[in-house]
């Protein structure tokens, strides 16, 4: 799974907070920071390969949901509560379905379309748009900065449609389009969390909003894309174990364990390695093309995103 949650945990009384010394807490939690990243992005080529097996909105939301009952344990084995405050569903519900189920279901899509290496690339594209929003929602000034990196990310798009010929790069138009309409939808959901964020513990409020985000998308994908979950083979299975395990529980146990060692804006550059790691995965599992438009993509993605950051 894709979606990041940012927002810090909440602070450990002095008395709750390990005895690890600060350095020492620093570099367990770039390791962790580490992990994630490099489940995370090793997962779009698992995904892209599940497609053989299994339709796109099965691969996306089951193991989502499956993953969510997971992290669910986790929370309680930490003595934590599942339980959301009242007034707190209607924001539950609204950001799941932007950056949870719109996510996964567009992705999902766009990977029939893109090789898994390009819609990795889009995807990273998220903390740019969110920059680019956070101006007529938030009232953060649009600097000089953020406009570059919102063209940086464009040029990104351009040359990524414009790498191969014509008639291959309208064959791509729809896995773009799918790719771009995630990303801006997961970044808006962003930028509304900021401005009325959700008052639960991040791995409680992760749970639900995983949870309630891959439900429809997987029962939309056991209704209508009919599964033959008995024609699987032995790789197909531990593949969909992967995305299940790793991908979901495992990624995000750490993404959360990491947060609590290292500053927000630390992980969020971190996350970086998502799109490099899910690139080089993907031409060495898959054979997908490693070329100018592929790298040239690569590195506008990546310069936009520690621009908007650092803006």
């Amino acid at each position: 799974m894709d979606q990041r949650s940012l927002r810090e945990p909440e602070k450990a009384s002095t008395h709750d907070r390990p005895s690890q010394p600060p350095h020492d807490r620093r570099v367990v939690g770039y390791g962790l920071l580490l992990i994630a990243t490099v489940i995370w992005g090793v997962n779009w080529p698992v995904s892209k390969w599940l497609l053989n097996e299994l339709p796109p909105l099965t691969i996306r939301g089951l193991p989502g949901v499956f993953s969510a009952m997971m992290l669910a344990g986790l929370v309680f084995a930490k003595g934590q509560s599942l339980r959301a405050p009242r007034g707190e569903w209607g924001k539950l519900v609204l950001y799941a379905a932007l950056m949870v189920g719109f996510w996964m279901g567009l992705m999902g899509l766009s990977l029939v379309h893109l090789p898994a290496s390009e819609t990795a690339i889009l995807g990273a594209t998220i903390p740019v748009w969110a920059a680019g929003l956070a101006w007529p929602m938030l009232g953060d000034r649009l600097s000089v900065l953020r406009i570059v990196a919102i063209a940086m990310a464009i040029g990104g798009v351009v040359l990524l449609m414009g790498g191969d010929s014509i008639s291959v790069s309208w064959e791509k138009m729809p896995g773009i389009a799918y790719a771009l309409i995630a990303a801006l939808l997961f970044a808006l959901g962003a930028v509304l969390a900021k401005r009325r964020p959700i008052m639960l513990p991040p791995l409680p409020g992760a749970v639900w909003q995983i949870g309630l985000g891959c439900f429809p998308v997987a029962l939309i994908g056991l209704l209508f894309e009919h599964p033959h979950f008995g024609g699987m083979s032995m790789l197909g299975w531990l593949l969909f174990g992967f995305s299940t395990i790793f991908q979901g529980a495992i990624g995000y146990a750490c993404w959360f364990a990491a947060l609590e060692r290292l500053p927000a804006s630390t992980a969020a550059i971190g996350t970086l390695i998502v799109p490099v790691t899910g690139v080089v995965a993907s031409a060495i599992s898959l054979g997908e093309p490693l070329g100018v438009p592929q790298i040239g993509a690569l590195a506008l993605t990546i310069a936009g995103v520690v621009i908007a950051a650092r803006a």
